[in-house]
């Protein structure tokens, strides 16, 4: 019998320059952070979004903790955002006692819907986290005009979402604080990784205390301060030089590995709307562009998709569900019993990603296509 292909779910993009560039570090000697490559990293992002500040940081976990810093957010505050996202946007907000307020999202593109933001401000919202989906980004002009009406911080999670745009605008500069990722997961990688994207002027000397582990250090290397000292809470958030270097030839061809991705998105598409309803696929609205990071198809049932994982493992294939609803978390202990969410749930039931790489080839995909077309015949 014919062992059926291997097909991963995710490979780590390589350019074949990182062992070089490592070379470099550990030839300079020097491995914390703010190192030269961490520069370099830093110009690129705040070349590209046009931001006031770019800091590079061990996690994208990291970022979004630093940006429930500079919201100032407490207990008795209010932060609303999507159930349908990493844990990581949450916790940054529940490990200062904030309430969570959890919004629903919209069918199409499964990002937070803006229709529904409004109705859950009260007089202790201060901010609203929007998580681009998949690398499409919100409907943020919608979100940023109700954000400044009301004098809530706008926090952009873009962990997928590198070199993805809003009507022409970088997805990661459409909010007062944003955050990247670069997991080995995401389209450009450094193993574990992170950056904090800073696009409002006011925050910037702030930002840089928290990442300094709260002193003033920043002010005493400009010559601004005799000695520095602690002046805000901060922690330990600095990406490595060695995380750096890996990410750096990564960060310079972004472009090209997004661009390959892309490909593969479209092949999957094309492939799949020959026998699969659009609305069962990824939709991207026409002032979005992404970079190709997920694919995924909407099964009609939890039951369904459960057995469609099975088939498609028996065919080699490896594809995975994706977030379990936070506000349905066992470590609420039924806090959020009441709330209900019937898109965000639905989604989370039905929604199953397909495998999305660099270097994935099209007899691969051919391969996920027609096992998808193969599953109910089986």
């Amino acid at each position: 019998m014919k062992t059926p292909p291997q097909i991963p779910f995710n490979v780590p993009a390589i350019t074949g320059r990182e062992s070089d560039m490592l070379q470099e570090v550990l030839s300079a000697g020097r491995f914390a952070g703010n190192g030269a490559f961490s520069r370099r990293c830093t110009s690129v992002l705040v070349e590209r979004l046009g931001c006031a500040e770019a800091i590079m940081t061990s996690s994208c976990t990291d970022a979004l903790e630093m940006c429930a810093l500079l919201c100032g957010v407490g207990p008795g505050d209010e932060v609303i955002m999507p159930s349908y996202t990493f844990v990581s946007t949450a916790s940054a907000f529940a490990l200062r006692g904030v309430n969570i307020v959890w919004c629903d999202i919209r069918p199409d593109t499964k990002n937070i819907d803006e229709t529904l933001i409004e109705d859950l401000i009260t007089e202790r919202t201060k901010a609203v986290v929007a998580v681009h989906y998949a690398g499409v980004t919100c409907e943020m002009d919608a979100i940023a005009a109700l954000c400044e009406r009301r004098g809530l911080t706008l926090v952009v999670d873009a962990a997928q979402a590198i070199d993805c745009t809003y009507k022409d605008r970088p997805a990661a500069s459409l909010g007062n604080v944003a955050t990247f990722s670069f997991h080995d997961t995401k389209n450009i990688q450094c193993g574990e990784g992170g950056a904090l994207i800073v696009n409002d002027p006011n925050l910037v000397e702030r930002a840089q205390f928290i990442r300094d582990k709260g002193t003033n250090r920043t002010q005493f290397i400009k010559g601004l301060v005799d000695k520095y000292t602690w002046v805000e809470l901060g922690s330990s958030f600095l990406m490595s030089e060695l995380q750096a270097a890996f990410l750096w030839p990564q960060l310079q061809e972004s472009r090209e590995i997004n661009a390959k991705r892309l490909r593969h998105w479209d092949r999957y598409y094309e492939r799949l709307t020959a026998f699969l309803p659009e609305e069962a696929l990824p939709i991207v609205p026409e002032h979005c562009t992404h970079n190709g990071h997920m694919f995924y198809i909407l099964l009609d049932s939890a039951e369904q998709r459960g057995r469609m994982m099975e088939h498609l493992a028996g065919q080699g294939i490896s594809a995975y569900f994706h977030y379990v609803p936070l506000h349905e978390a066992p470590y609420w202990q039924g806090k959020y019993a009441h709330v209900t969410l019937p898109v965000t749930e639905r989604v989370a039931q039905c929604l199953l990603r397909l495998p999305m790489y660099c270097d994935l080839a099209d007899e691969q995909i051919d391969h996920v296509c027609k096992s998808i077309r193969t599953f109910e015949s089986c």
